[in-house]
């Protein structure tokens, strides 16, 4: 075992060498082929190839030199084509702050039977008139960032619960195809986690037109890791016990606070009753928030068009519940 694997137990180095095909043996070997691919991309900014930094990488893409390297150049390109975003990058930044204090995302405290960490959403607690999607979009990548830290979670991975109980149809309205796309772009291509499953819970008829809008633009290995419970929790508790879920989803422990994550990335800033205004918050306009102004919004109504639901098969929804994929 080399110093780069000291953090893990010795269940999840077993699982690295099964799995992902991680080798003690030829580990720094691995690490400086992608390096010595980065001269191959001199449009890029790659502003940390570390070896800790570029094995996260290679852990998220098994140890597959080149798709390590090439979800690498996405991780910085995607930062350079969306520079505005990643400004004021930190908790304490006042949309992030808001959309943390309000649960996005939110953390179990006790992870699943694969070891990976459940992240949780309560869409209806989207506050717009105090913070933006694409805010909800920071808070989560900054959160990403600080937890893939953990070596143990970089061979584990993640499980996200999104819970669309009382999500109105005013809300999905502004899940525009920029944001989407903005979304998936992040989290999907140019983020190096494991994703085990991605689980929706209570979820109303739009959201199932709009699952079936943005299906095509995501790869099929994400598509079998995407379930839709409904009301059905007994389906969630197959996948995930409920002896670690929170009553909302079933559970036997207590409710959720929202709060628990962003004490821990706030810390003592957490408290700070400063309000959030607006007008007073200076980040520039992007094209992607260009995309959310009404007049964009006219362009987009398809996204959640009654007319979509017509055109889903009445078994969609058993049709959409793949069985669970593990790599």
């Amino acid at each position: 075992m080399t110093h780069l694997q000291a953090g893990l137990s010795p269940e999840t180095l077993e699982k690295a060498r099964l799995e992902l095909n991680e080798n003690p043996d030829t580990l720094h070997q691995d690490i400086q082929e992608v390096r010595d691919m980065v001269i191959t991309r001199p449009d890029i900014g790659f502003l940390r190839t570390d070896d800790a930094f570029i094995l996260r990488f290679l852990r998220a893409r098994k140890f597959h030199h080149f798709e390590a390297f090439r979800l690498l150049a996405q991780y910085f390109e995607y930062r350079q084509q969306n520079l505005d975003m990643f400004k004021s990058f930190k908790a304490t930044d006042p949309g992030i702050k808001q959309a943390l204090k309000d649960g996005f995302p939110g953390g179990l405290a006790n992870l699943d039977h694969y070891g990976r960490k459940i992240l949780v959403l309560f869409a209806a607690n989207w506050d717009q008139s105090r913070y933006t999607l694409v805010d909800i979009l920071r808070a989560i990548l900054l959160s990403l960032e600080a937890m893939i830290e953990d070596p143990e979670l970089q061979v584990n991975g993640f499980v996200l619960i999104i819970d669309w109980s009382n999500f109105t149809f005013k809300q999905a309205s502004k899940l525009t195809p920029s944001m989407l796309r903005l979304a998936i772009e992040g989290l999907q291509d140019s983020f190096p986690a494991r994703f085990g499953g991605i689980h929706f819970v209570n979820q109303p008829w739009y959201i199932h037109a709009l699952y079936t809008v943005i299906r095509p633009f995501l790869k099929e290995k994400t598509r079998k890791r995407i379930f839709l419970h409904g009301n059905n929790l007994n389906s969630l508790h197959q996948l995930i016990h409920p002896e670690i879920l929170p009553s909302e989803f079933g559970g036997m422990l207590p409710p959720y606070d929202m709060g628990t994550w962003a004490r821990t990335l706030l810390d003592h800033e957490y408290d700070d009753d400063s309000e959030y205004n607006v007008d007073s918050f200076s980040m520039p306009v992007t094209e992607v928030e260009k995309e959310l102004s009404p007049k964009s919004m006219k362009r987009s109504q398809s996204v959640v068009d009654p007319t979509v639901l017509k055109r889903m098969d009445k078994n969609e929804e058993e049709n959409m519940q793949p069985l669970l994929s593990l790599d």
